[in-house]
């Protein structure tokens, strides 16, 4: 096992779970990396990071950045509603005209939904929120102009140690926030999505 594992002898159903988190298989144009977990959330965690790789081949946070975090606790928290809980970040730029739509929080979240439902990821809970950054730079930042970013904060509680769709799905939101084709059927790109990928 990992470093990091949280405890010296993790639960055998996070231990299902992380084997299957391990095996997953993410896109070609996501670079994923095992981080340390956080502490004190539950006595079991794994996290992960994953950062958009850009045409150089080379991961870069400022195409598409993401966190992934498996919690587990053996005493089912009621908020959970089972042992497992995943907690889940996303980010990407954002063209300034996309991030005044009033509809892209909504399409947020159902990429990150639609991308669970597709692959079959079994879970219960989901909550979260979609937040639209503006920003405009003045002194010394004024050179950086008018920018804007995509960010989707979820949770959800898996209900099986089959957490591979999951992976899975968590990459294909951050692609899809950075502007990639879907692998995905029945889900679309918003219209001159892509910013700042050479």
């Amino acid at each position: 096992m990992s470093d990091n594992l949280s405890t010296p002898s993790p639960a055998p159903a996070f231990i299902d779970a992380v084997d299957a988190v391990r095996r997953a298989a993410t896109r070609d144009d996501l670079a994923v990396t095992e981080i340390p977990a956080p502490g004190g959330i539950a006595p079991n965690s794994l996290a992960l990071a994953g950062d958009v790789v850009g045409a150089n081949g080379r991961a870069d946070s400022d195409l598409g950045t993401g966190r992934f975090t498996l919690l587990h606790d053996a005493s089912e928290p009621e908020a959970w509603g089972g042992p497992f809980r995943v907690v889940c970040f996303a980010q990407a730029p954002l063209e300034t005209d996309l991030a005044l739509d009033p509809f892209v929080a909504d399409v947020a979240w159902s990429w990150l939904v639609d991308s669970l439902d597709a692959r079959g990821a079994a879970y219960d809970s989901a909550s979260g929120t979609a937040t639209k950054l503006l920003s405009t730079g003045y002194g010394e930042l004024a050179r950086h102009g008018d920018g804007a970013l995509l960010e989707l904060r979820a949770s959800w509680s898996p209900t099986s140690t089959d957490l591979g769709p999951h992976i899975e799905a968590w990459g294909e939101l951050i692609c899809t926030l950075a502007g990639l084709p879907p692998t995905v059927e029945g889900v679309t790109l918003l219209a001159s999505r892509r910013v700042g990928r050479d």
